[in-house]
């Protein structure tokens, strides 16, 4: 599985980090980071509802 973001949309909200700790981050300005390229499996779950979450709809999963 992978990750889109839509950059220009992330509002630096958080909600994905906090659905999705080892895999969003954000840093001290409010950019966000992904910590994959490929997500684990393990952590699939939680992207998936970090995506569900996001107020800007900035997450898409990318097949």
């Amino acid at each position: 599985m992978n990750v889109d973001v839509d950059f220009d949309r992330c509002e630096g909200h958080g909600l994905c980090e906090d659905q999705a700790p080892k895999v969003f981050r954000l840093d001290d300005d409010g950019d966000l980071h992904v910590e994959f390229e490929e997500i684990p499996e393990d952590q699939a779950a939680a992207v998936r509802s970090a995506i569900a979450a996001c107020p800007v709809a900035a997450l898409r999963e990318r097949a």
